[in-house]
């Protein structure tokens, strides 16, 4: 799905649309979906790229509590150390809001 696709059902959840590539000129609006104005849809393009830089973020910070997550069964002691580093994965995504801030997450060292 492109972009503009993404935008475009921001606004309008039940819209349907199709595009030629990433070209906001190639908008088909169909099924009677009513048009929303290019201004409108290029005001949502900062948002979903926002969107989908965090869920990219998320993704890859599930991805590592996931590879400790036995640490946290109940017949495991777990460390403070790993206590410590699933607590801050947990943390990564809070305050960032902006796409320049998720792309540069450093993400901390499994102990």
């Amino acid at each position: 799905m492109t972009d503009i696709i993404k935008a475009i059902l921001k606004i309008n959840p039940t819209a349907e649309v199709s595009v030629s590539g990433n070209d906001i000129n190639t908008i088909v609006w169909e099924n009677g979906t009513t048009p929303i104005s290019k201004s409108d849809i290029e005001a949502q393009l900062p948002i979903v790229e926002f969107d989908m830089a965090m869920a990219d973020l998320r993704t890859k910070r599930n991805r590592l509590l996931q590879d400790t997550d036995f640490h946290a069964l109940s017949d495991n002691t777990m460390s403070a150390d790993m206590t410590t580093y699933r607590q801050e994965l947990r943390d990564i995504t809070n305050g960032i809001t902006t796409v320049e801030q998720a792309n540069a997450v450093v993400f901390p060292t499994k102990p």
